[in-house]
């Protein structure tokens, strides 16, 4: 599913408009982008939880030269599914 499957069932489900349905969907994925920007988490009671985690620095190896190099330390968006959404998926 895309966006504009997403777009297309909301508006199924709500009855609004697939504008009206691709603007709220618009907004909700702003609103978590900037959350996680400014540090929050963004836990959605059902489905799951939004933050970001620092990932250490590494060392990595280039596979062609065999060179080692470090990777610096990074943010990095994840998502962890909420119980009750992992519980539908496994019975599906």
């Amino acid at each position: 599913m895309n966006k504009a499957d997403l777009t297309n069932a909301v508006a199924e489900k709500t009855g609004l408009s697939k504008k009206d349905s691709e603007r709220a969907i618009s907004a909700m994925l702003e609103a978590v982008r900037e959350s996680l920007t400014e540090g929050e988490r963004v836990s959605l009671s059902g489905f799951g939880t939004f933050e970001v985690k620092m990932r250490g620095k590494r060392v990595a190896r280039n596979p062609l030269t065999k060179e080692e190099m470090v990777l610096p330390a990074v943010k990095q968006p994840v998502f962890r599914a909420g119980a009750a959404f992992k519980t539908q998926i496994a019975e599906s």
